[in-house]
């Protein structure tokens, strides 16, 4: 198994979190880094830093105008008077069908679906690396290995043209278009304790490409309009497996055991792991309850469906166990 990460990811430090009307510290830090590179190591895995691949992996997910926002909208914002050092929007669209603003806090409100993805001077800069990490895994596989690609910032709230929940580019499905233009069939398998919406939004009237999402049930929680398990997809290509809140090791397996099962019938050949560790039982959001000894049998259940895979890094957030964690669902690759 073999490692990717890009020391350029560590730039993007965001400063503003919005919770329940509350400022908080936004626990998508770059600190979350060494502690993830903390159960790399303890693996003994080889770290690689990526290649350059340039945009066009990206851009067969995300549209030019929405690449271009996030490219610029720094340094407009940053030309209004008194604008906060961060671009955080602060009205948004009734709908896509709407029009599109030239000004940089209507575009701030059209490209970003909440609070929780400030966009900084180091953003963009970040977001890229994170792409270009995926994509290197994408290459790995094809050359036959197995890769766990440390993105960050993480990616599967982001839409085509959105950007949401920690997330600007969405990198789990960056990989997975690639994989598809290589003539594979491939399966996303989420497992983060919120569910994929940007993930699921970017492929859900697509057939050719299988998502399952095991995740806290949005009617209560993050994030709230999408995850449900009536949305179904393209010819029945999306599986949602909404859980209760505080469910743990037996309840998530039980859910996975149904997601896996679905990949297999879907006849896939190729799967994208998202792997969000957020839903353990120490973690900073305290949606759900799995242990590192429950990582360490979704592991176990994904590698026993024998299909080539990549796994690429979602949520998952400061406690003292996650680097145990990582270290936990990746280990029965090795």
């Amino acid at each position: 198994m073999l490692a990717i990460f890009d020391g350029a990811q560590r730039a993007h430090d965001p400063q503003f979190f919005l919770s329940s009307g509350a400022m908080r510290p936004c626990p998508e830090k770059p600190s979350r880094i060494d502690a993830l590179l903390g159960g790399v190591a303890r693996l003994g895995l080889a770290v690689r830093a990526p290649r350059d691949h340039g945009m066009d992996a990206i851009a067969a997910i995300h549209p030019e105008r929405y690449l271009t926002f996030l490219q610029t909208i720094h340094a407009r914002w940053s030309r209004i008077e008194g604008a906060s050092p961060e671009v955080i929007p602060n009205i948004h669209p009734r709908c896509r069908e709407d029009g599109y603003p030239l000004s940089a806090v209507g575009q701030a409100g059209f490209h970003m679906t909440d609070t929780s993805c400030p966009i900084g001077p180091n953003t963009w800069g970040s977001a890229y690396a994170s792409a270009q990490t995926a994509i290197e895994g994408v290459e790995a596989l094809l050359a036959g290995q197995t890769a766990y690609a440390l993105c960050r910032p993480p990616g599967h709230h982001a839409f085509t043209d959105l950007a949401g929940g920690f997330c600007y580019l969405n990198n789990t499905a960056i990989a997975a278009q690639a994989l598809t233009l290589q003539g594979r069939r491939v399966a996303v398998l989420d497992v983060d304790l919120h569910h994929g919406n940007g993930t699921q939004g970017i492929f859900y009237e697509r057939p050719d490409v299988l998502t399952v999402s095991v995740h806290a049930h949005p009617e209560r929680y993050y994030p709230f309009f999408w995850g449900y398990p009536e949305e179904t997809g393209a010819e029945g290509a999306n599986l949602n497996l909404a859980l209760p809140r505080g469910t743990g090791d037996d309840g998530f397996l039980r859910a996975l055991d149904q997601g896996l099962q679905k990949i297999s019938d879907w006849g896939a050949d190729t799967l994208v792991l998202a792997l969000g560790l957020d839903a353990f039982q120490g973690d900073p959001f305290a949606g759900l309850a799995v242990t590192t000894a429950g990582f360490g049998a979704i592991g176990r259940a994904v590698r026993g469906l024998g299909l080539p895979t990549l796994i690429v890094q979602e949520g998952g957030y400061l406690c003292p166990e996650l680097g145990d964690n990582l270290a936990a669902v990746l280990t029965p690759w090795l």
